[in-house]
């Protein structure tokens, strides 16, 4: 693979700008603090599209992606649209010789991922999934704590995340576009889990409810409605797993959005906060509590530049990318079909 001699050469561009969290100008910014050149913009909104000079005065425009490709030097591009366009975005900027990065989750089948995959490694290019979260405090404190053999051996992680409520206006509430409702904190949350749990992934079983909200008058989708609430098991070859659950219909959901259960404690986590819970010898619960650290979500893009200046290995890997949609994705199917399905590997 190509080496750039430094971050400057590495001129960055984005295919989506604007809209919900303006994640283009996001992108571009950590890009540039990475020490890489915002280049090009790729936007269907002309409003949206005029706004990327304001923000980085001489960056190209285009109104296609087949125009920046065409006309562009962009080597390094990062796609920032709905779920279901990440895959052949991606292998349309492959193929034109550029590495790319794609906003989670990588894509919406585990299909989709080994053909970017495979394609990058042909092309010898960098395929990439925005896990900036990686880096999030609380889930560097969990690590602390668990490789500090607080917790003992680690049983189960489990994740949960919703509430009561009719879903957003918006293509996120699409299933065909979007996935499903496990797909967007979802992959957050199993991105968390596979840093603690590091081992073969050996089967997933999926549930669903499905058909309240989609009933409601003034859903944007109500035939391609996300479910009403999901759940997935996985079992992992340690004998560990991972609960997760995602709801829309739970009017009561408990504290936190993460537990780390293990053989000597448990360590649970709600954002800025954690509480630590050991068992002693007589019966009594040690509790230590505190502030999780701040994020550093900039590691990302700094990671990114220096895989492609000094060779430094890459951490958010197609391959790590690839592992949160391969559970989704059987999750899904094994709602669908009412049994376990069996992982599967390159």
């Amino acid at each position: 693979m190509k080496r750039y001699s430094s971050p400057s050469k590495i001129k960055a561009a984005v295919i989506g700008y604007g809209g919900q969290y303006s994640m283009g100008r996001q992108h571009l910014t950590e890009m540039q603090r990475a020490g890489m050149v915002p280049t090009a913009v790729v936007e269907l909104d002309a409003t949206r599209l005029a706004l990327a000079p304001k923000d980085f005065p001489g960056i190209e425009t285009y109104s296609s992606v087949d125009e920046m490709l065409a006309k562009s030097a962009a080597n390094l591009i990062t796609v920032i649209t709905p779920h279901n366009t990440h895959s052949p975005l991606a292998l349309k900027c492959l193929g034109a010789g550029r590495h790319c990065v794609l906003e989670k989750p990588m894509a919406i089948t585990t299909a989709e991922c080994d053909r970017m995959i495979n394609f990058a490694k042909k092309k010898g290019l960098v395929v990439s999934t925005y896990h900036n979260r990686h880096w999030d405090g609380w889930i560097m404190k969990a690590l602390e704590v668990v490789k500090s053999g607080a917790l003992g051996d680690v049983v189960r992680v489990d994740l949960h995340m919703g509430g009561h409520g009719k879903p957003g206006n918006y293509w996120r509430s699409s299933k065909s576009i979007s996935g499903g409702i496990l797909y967007d904190w979802g992959v957050h949350l199993l991105e968390y889990a596979l840093q603690i749990i590091d081992s073969e992934i050996t089967e997933v079983s999926g549930y669903a409810w499905e058909g309240f909200w989609a009933k409601h008058p003034e859903h944007p989708y109500p035939h391609d409605a996300n479910e009403d609430e999901a759940q997935l098991l996985v079992r992992f070859k340690s004998a560990q797993r991972i609960n997760l659950m995602l709801s829309s219909v739970d009017a009561n959901t408990k504290p936190g959005f993460m537990e780390i259960v293990g053989t000597k404690g448990t360590h649970w986590i709600d954002w800025g906060h954690y509480q630590t819970t050991q068992a002693q010898s007589n019966g009594e619960k040690q509790i230590y509590q505190g502030k999780n650290p701040p994020s550093e979500s900039h590691r990302f893009y700094e990671n990114i530049a220096a895989h492609l200046t000094k060779g430094k290995a890459l951490v958010i890997t197609g391959e790590w990318a690839r592992r949160p949609i391969h559970i989704l994705d059987l999750g899904v199917q094994s709602a669908k079909q009412g049994k376990a399905l069996r992982a599967k590997y390159h």
